[in-house]
């Protein structure tokens, strides 16, 4: 028989557990299973046929889920901002709601629980990468791909990158759901196949093959995490102590390494921010550490055009030459790099005047061409700048464009003991499956690793603490699935989620309404 339509006040209390579930899968948390019952509470929550109602639902669900996961941004930048970005990321999760409530009321998705399963999967992966490129470019954190990065799940960004991630999470969810709906309506038969879909959904990442293995040499690495005297905004103030931190940092690495043996030599963003294309003293103190270690350094700086503004920009030092390449971050981060609409945001919090200097996007992919002696050849590093790593398609253009292995470079010193650190280390992981190669992700602070082009981390540092890592990582110029599909995953989802909402809205008046939605039975 079918089940009743639940209770208005059930349905929010579900948002909520499946709120607080969804940030478990997370790092600090990190129980990446948990993200599958958040989806499942979430399907189970939005049973009634009301679109305002389920938009409802959703914000309450988004709120419960962002405001702990976000937690690093009233650290940052103080409890309004956080508050008002919390909200606003859960508004989107509240259309997913009421598109859902639209689509679902089509004849052909009302009476069908598979299709149920397909469209609550194509309009959630739509509503990420809606809010992940819109407005101000965007905000992808919180997608549920980025949860799966210690999970089998996480092969399949090798396929078709996090888009598709994120779809087998929902996949796994809403049959879930739809398991204990069968089990409450005595239909254990079918109840059993659906359980067992979702197990196999799990498990059969773990058979993606995921081949790490050298095909064009390797690249012998340092990677130098200096550290700042304290955390928060005043790190940004605290240059000369921070450029000494890593310029120390650099030096240390000859305790672990001879002189001429590494190719090259990473800091993080904002390693130096005296740029020493400017400052020269700044310029012969990394010159000297680069003769040092008789290898080039790529140093995380900041240039300040004449034309006003600022770059946030890595260069590449070459031992007594200078900065022989470049690249300057494409993607600046809305509201902490740059704050649009100024006068209009200044009136809600004066926060936005600590960003005094707005960031200019540069306009190159981001590749650093190295010439590797050892190798007799350039070897081409792919390069993201902090919160670009979360974009898909910048680390992808950049392997398109040939690189072999990837840097992140961030500075995480803003953000404090918060959970920022590990959720950024997380995107770092998808993107080496994604992209098939090896990963090193740089910070101020930490946490900094190495990353196999599978995902697995095989060093890590701590958080606030000066370390260095040396590492051999694996040269790779083929490209997976992902880097050839490009952005066609996610532009597909999106015109599939359009036609079945507007379908559904068409449709709606066939539908008797005291008919309840087959994957309720």
């Amino acid at each position: 028989m079918p089940l009743r339509e639940p209770s208005r006040w059930s349905t929010l209390l579900l948002a909520v557990v499946g709120g607080v579930l969804t940030w478990a899968a997370f790092p600090d948390v990190g129980w990446w299973g948990t993200a599958y019952l958040g989806v499942a509470v979430l399907f189970l929550a939005m049973r009634r046929d009301s679109a305002w109602w389920n938009a409802l639902v959703g914000l309450v669900w988004g709120v419960t889920f962002f405001a702990p996961h976000i937690t690093w941004a009233d650290f940052a930048v103080g409890r309004v901002p956080w508050l008002a970005l919390t909200v606003f990321e859960a508004l989107y999760i509240a259309l997913f709601g009421a598109a859902w409530a639209w689509a679902r009321r089509g004849n052909a998705v009302w009476r069908s629980a598979g299709l149920q399963l397909v469209v609550f999967i194509v309009l959630w992966v739509a509503i990420e990468e809606l809010r992940s490129a819109w407005p101000f470019g965007g905000f992808p954190w919180g997608r549920l791909a980025f949860s799966q990065a210690s999970s089998p799940m996480v092969a399949f960004a090798w396929i078709a990158g996090a888009p598709l991630v994120s779809a087998m999470v929902v996949a796994v969810g809403v049959l879930l759901a739809q398991t204990w709906t069968a089990i409450r309506t005595g239909a254990v038969g079918l109840a059993g196949l659906r359980g067992a879909v979702a197990v196999v959904l799990v498990a059969v990442g773990a058979l993606i093959p995921l081949d790490s293995r050298a095909q064009s040499g390797d690249l012998q690495v340092g990677a130098v995490q200096g550290n700042v005297p304290r955390s928060g905004l005043d790190a940004f103030s605290q240059r000369r102590e921070v450029l000494d931190n890593h310029l120390d940092g650099t030096h240390a690495l000859l305790e672990r390494v001879e002189r001429g043996q590494l190719d090259l030599v990473v800091w993080p963003e904002n390693g130096s921010d005296i740029d020493p294309q400017v400052d020269a003293e700044a310029a012969s103190l990394i010159d000297e550490a680069a003769r040092a270690v008789d290898a080039p350094v790529l140093v995380g700086t900041v240039e300040y055009p004449p034309t006003g503004g600022r770059y946030n920009t890595a260069v590449l030092w070459q031992p007594g030459i200078g900065v022989v390449a470049e690249y300057s971050k494409q993607h600046p981060a809305p509201f902490a790099e740059y704050i649009p609409m100024r006068d209009f945001f200044r009136q809600f919090s004066s926060a936005v005047d600590l960003v005094s200097t707005d960031m200019i996007a540069g306009d190159k992919v981001g590749v650093v061409p190295v010439e590797v002696p050892r190798l007799g050849r350039t070897v081409i590093v792919g390069d993201v700048i902090c919160f670009e790593v979360a974009y898909d398609s910048l680390a992808r253009d950049a392997v398109r464009a040939g690189a072999e292995v990837l840097i992140v470079q961030t500075n995480n010193a803003t953000f404090g003991h918060t959970a920022e650190s590990t959720q950024q280390l997380a995107m770092s992981r998808l993107r080496a499956v994604e992209l098939g190669r090896a990963t090193v992700q740089i910070s101020t602070v930490g946490v900094s690793a190495i990353i196999a082009p599978n995902g697995a981390v095989t060093q890590e540092t701590g958080l606030f603490t000066a370390e260095q890592l040396v590492a051999t990582l694996p040269l790779r110029d083929s490209l997976t699935p992902a880097a050839r599909l490009g952005g066609w995953p996610a532009w597909i989802a999106d015109a599939l989620a359009v036609c079945v909402v507007v379908t559904g809205m068409a449709g709606a008046r066939r539908i008797r309404r005291d008919d309840r939605p087959e994957g309720a039975r």
